[in-house]
This record gives C-alpha cells, sequence and structure tokens, in this order.
C-alpha cells in the first residue's frame, strides 16, 4: 500500500513516560530522574509496523514529564491541533504521546477546544520505552491505528492505553503504576484497538464535544486561574478563603460524598460565593453525580454533576471566558 492510498496521521509528541530513557531495562519508578527523552521520531522508529497503518506526520510539540504541563501548553496544543485539520482537509487524525499523570486532563480540554470531528486520540504509557515490558510500543501503534479509523469520526477525543478505547470526559486514571489504570467509573470504555488489527467500537458518548462546543481558543492567550479545594473530615474554610484572597478567578470544591462537606468547609464556600466568586461543587469520590439540591441552590453554587474536581475545573476555566453568568455557567456544566 503506498503512502498515498494510506490514511494521514499527524503524532504529534509532548513527553512523558512512554518517552523517557531509563538507566536499566528494569527501572520502572526513577527514569525520570534523568529528565532524558526519545524524541517522536525516535518512538516512531521502535514500530515500523505503525506505517502499515497509516502514512505517519511527526512533530514534537513538548518533551516534557506531564507534571510539567500547565494550561498554557493545552492552549498551544489545542490550537495546534486546529492549525493541522484547517491546512490539512486530507488528515484523517491527529494521535498525541503525554505523560499519564496530567494526560486524562489534557484529553478533555481538547475535547471541550478541538474544533473538527475527525479523531483526536491522546496515548501514554505507564512502563518507559527502555523497561522490560514496556506499553510505549503498543499504545503508540494504537494511537495511530485508532486516528485513522474512519469509525473514530465524530467521537469527540479520544484515549487508548492497554488496547482500551476510552471517552476524554470520562477516563481517568486510577491506579499508580498497573498498565490497566485508566478506567471509567461508570459507564466503562467504548472499544477497543483489539489483536486483529481492528478498531471496534460499542458505544458513543452523549455530552457535547468538539465541533459541537461553544468554546473558541483561537483568539485566548491565557485562561482564568481556577483552584481545586479538598474536602475531609474536618476540613475548614481556611484554604477557601485563602485562595480566594489570592484573587483566583473561580474555585471547584472536591466534597464529600455527594458534594456537601464539613459546615465550617461549607461555610468558607458560601462567604467566597456570595462575594460574586464561582464556586462548582464536585464529588471527591471518584464517581456519581452532584445534584442540585435545594441547599445548593440556595446558597448560589454551581454542580459539576458527574465530572471529576479536574475536569470540572477544566470547563470552568473555559467557561469563564466566555460568561460569569452563574445559570449560564451552571448549563454549560450539564452540557459537557
Amino acid at each position: 500500500m503506498t503512502n498515498e492510498s494510506k490514511p494521514r496521521v499527524y503524532l504529534v509528541g509532548t513527553g512523558g513516560s512512554i518517552s523517557f530513557v531509563g538507566r536499566t531495562r528494569t527501572d520502572y519508578t526513577n527514569y525520570s530522574y534523568d529528565g532524558k527523552h526519545l524524541t517522536i521520531d525516535e518512538l516512531l522508529g521502535r514500530v515500523p509496523e505503525a506505517l502499515e497503518f497509516a502514512d505517519v506526520r511527526t512533530e514534537q510539540f513538548l518533551n516534557l514529564g506531564s507534571t510539567d504541563v500547565t494550561p498554557d501548553h493545552w492552549l498551544g496544543l489545542a490550537k495546534r491541533i486546529n492549525q493541522i485539520f484547517r491546512d490539512d482537509p486530507d488528515a484523517a487524525g491527529v494521535a498525541v504521546t503525554h505523560g499519564t499523570a496530567t494526560l486524562e486532563e489534557t484529553a478533555y480540554f481538547l475535547n471541550l477546544t478541538v474544533k473538527d470531528s475527525r479523531p483526536v486520540v491522546v496515548t501514554g504509557a505507564m512502563r518507559p520505552p527502555t523497561g522490560l515490558g514496556t506499553d510505549s510500543d503498543v499504545n503508540l501503534i494504537d494511537s495511530i491505528r485508532v486516528a485513522a479509523a474512519p469509525q473514530s469520526v465524530g467521537r469527540g477525543v479520544l484515549t487508548i492505553l492497554n488496547n482500551q478505547i476510552q471517552a476524554a470526559r470520562e477516563v481517568t486514571k486510577t491506579n499508580s503504576y498497573r498498565l490497566e489504570t485508566f478506567q471509567a467509573a461508570d459507564f466503562g470504555f467504548l472499544g477497543y484497538a483489539d489483536s486483529d488489527e481492528q478498531v471496534v467500537f460499542y458505544r458513543r458518548t452523549d455530552r457535547a464535544h468538539t465541533v459541537d462546543s461553544e468554546f473558541d481558543v483561537e483568539g485566548i492567550d491565557q485562561l482564568p486561574r481556577i483552584d481545586i479545594a479538598p474536602a475531609y473530615a474536618g476540613a475548614d474554610g481556611l484554604v477557601i478563603r485563602a485562595l480566594a484572597a489570592t484573587g483566583v478567578d473561580g474555585l471547584v470544591a472536591a466534597g464529600l460524598g455527594s458534594g456537601s462537606s464539613p459546615p465550617p468547609f461549607m461555610a468558607g464556600l458560601k462567604e467566597v460565593s456570595d462575594a460574586g466568586l464561582p464556586v462548582v461543587i464536585a464529588t471527591g469520590t471518584g464517581s456519581g453525580r452532584v445534584m442540585q439540591t435545594r441547599r445548593f441552590t440556595e446558597d448560589g453554587y454551581i454542580v459539576a454533576d458527574n465530572l471529576m474536581p479536574k475536569k470540572a475545573r477544566i470547563l470552568l476555566m473555559l467557561a469563564l471566558t466566555k460568561t460569569k453568568d452563574k445559570a449560564e455557567i451552571q448549563r454549560m456544566m450539564l452540557a459537557y
């Protein structure tokens, strides 16, 4: 098959464990110590089989551990992917390599800001390419396969690790070291990049994304500052008031259970909310909804539905680029 007859996939490298170079083949914990990375071209060179599935065009956007990734990087990456799709109408999709620590956050940001129905697929690895039993090679091939597959179109931004295709909105990292760490607690994965070289889907998500999103980052150079205040037994309003005093643009409360938290913590939230700060109540449990209860509504809070705190933070950032109206932000929380 010639390159002209293969789907064209852009492979964008940002770094992470999938690119780190460890000192030994059994280094699964200290490989980031020296800060050495393979380039995206070197990663692709390890798996020439990937070229059987697509005409792959590589570029190195970043080469960082994902704990170094910031919202400014999200903005730049979203703009770059949008530019790729504008400049190349024949591109089948984009695959992005990324560190796993913040992979779900980058993927969800792209899910809300990429303005094309063609697939964007984010992958990473739990073991570096220099380690025995690395998952980096398979995950890289799978990301290209899924980005090249016509059945991936219109499903929003996807992640692929451990052969499982997940929705960016739903997926989260659930384990610090295991290969099967990326899960969607309530709903499960969307499909497989499977052993017979087929990309197979069984369901799709229903929340708005990509071309149906109202968010446009092309004219944005900096996102609003949003922080997360975690609740726990005995938590009071100290952190909440301190964050508000620093001038944050909004706050996400990672509440207990269905969102309620110790009375002093809730008093702090009420104080800053009454002063005009947008406050979103999410749950720190890892799954389930926060609902528009009578108390939350009367106290002027926005609820995150079933978005996890980190993703509610991202949505609030983008919402505040368009409005400060709490009713409008609440609509967005329930739409995306």
